[in-house]
């Protein structure tokens, strides 16, 4: 099911703190990054914050640039982002900025905190999700029913801890601030707990007058069928090397990689690669890894075109190649058609082999567009 693109936004101390323990909420930046913030908020289409952060800061997540405003409408946008609060316990003030400034709201919250907030009278579309916040099902309402793309998390700590510790994080901008707090009882920006392994790709760094922003991306796939944010990248990577491939009209242009559990980029590959007319793309990738490699076993095959499972120009197929590597994961876009083989089944010989195969159908188009012209030849 596809989720909005999730960006989470936080300011922290040079040892690692959102704020202080005093009376007045502590500012880490100053000028020149809120505006950079305000231009982030315009950009996206919701702002997400948790139920502490509304108690701690009463904070307003407004567009304060007039013209940014007048930009969004102009692009047929509402003036402000849909503003976005999760509960669990719906225990909230009626009389918050957040309630009563911007546009539209909606509060998220388990069945408990939905019935306490509406007996509270919010002013806001109250949601139950479920006994419980599952954080899959609020992104999934998000994208599906409030057509929300593009998610801007600004805290607080303990959700971008959640949404990190499930893989769900498309990207993290971390400005980091020349000051210490020191103060153990103080909020941290992540707690503890078990994060999917890897380390975090470093996309930029720029400096706003004396504090760094850092932009950082997920590299670690995901695990068995739930699809993490790094899964999206890779599999993007697979459909931008379908497109690199040599055309043909008798073979599908398909793009591979191969990646390790901790976010390693093991090989990639495509379909003609080097010359090779018959050549797959799983089995391009496959041929650069060492098959006595330990991290094949917690790999994650990224395929643009479902894996075959049936192939005249080689002994095995593509679907067998990977087992027989030992990889049980395999992300793809897209099912294989019956242009060239007919009942093509490479995601039923996996699975009948204890693998976990994750289709990915917003990326469908992508992978479909460098065999456009094999596909109008079926319809």
């Amino acid at each position: 099911m596809p989720y909005p693109y999730v960006l989470l936004s936080a300011a922290v101390s040079l040892d690692g703190y959102l704020d202080d323990t005093g009376p007045d909420r502590l500012l880490l930046s100053g000028p020149a990054d809120f505006d950079r913030v305000d231009e982030v908020r315009a950009s996206v289409d919701a702002i997400l914050v948790g139920a502490g952060t509304i108690r701690a800061d009463n904070p307003r997540l407004l567009v304060n640039s007039p013209a940014r405003r007048a930009a969004r409408v102009a692009a047929g946008k509402p003036e402000y982002p849909l503003k976005v609060a999760v509960s669990g316990t719906g225990e909230l003030d009626p009389a918050a900025l957040f309630w009563h400034t911007g546009g539209e709201k909606v509060l998220l919250a388990t069945d408990a905190g939905a019935d306490r907030a509406r007996a509270l009278g919010l002013a806001a579309d109250v949601v139950a999700l479920g006994p419980g916040l599952d954080w899959r099902r609020l992104l999934e309402h998000l994208h599906d029913v409030r057509g929300v793309r593009r998610l801007m998390v600004e805290g607080g700590g303990t959700i971008h801890t959640q949404l990190l510790q499930e893989g769900l994080a498309d990207e993290l901008q971390l400005v980091l601030a020349p000051l210490f707090v020191g103060d153990p009882d103080a909020p941290r920006l992540f707690g503890p707990g078990g994060y999917q392994g890897g380390r975090l790709r470093l996309t930029g760094t720029r400096r706003i007058e004396d504090v760094v922003l850092m932009t950082y991306e997920p590299t670690a796939p995901g695990t068995g069928p739930l699809p993490s944010a790094a899964d999206r990248h890779w599999l993007a990577l697979a459909c931008e090397l379908a497109a690199a491939c040599p055309p043909s009209r008798t073979a599908f242009s398909v793009g591979a990689v191969v990646v390790a559990a901790d976010g390693t980029e093991l090989a990639r590959g495509h379909s003609r690669e080097a010359g090779d007319p018959v050549v797959h793309a799983e089995e391009a990738a496959l041929a650069g890894i060492d098959r006595a490699d330990p991290r094949l076993a917690g790999a994650t095959v990224y395929s643009s075109l479902e894996p075959c499972a049936r192939r005249s120009s080689r002994p095995a197929p593509c679907a067998r190649l990977i087992l027989d590597a030992g990889v049980r994961r395999v992300v793809t876009a897209w099912r294989e058609p019956d242009t060239f083989v007919t009942d093509a089944d490479g995601s039923g010989l996996l699975a009948a082999a204890g693998a976990d195969v994750v289709v990915l159908p917003e990326y469908e188009e992508r992978a479909k567009a460098p065999n456009d012209h094999l596909l109008r030849r079926t319809t």
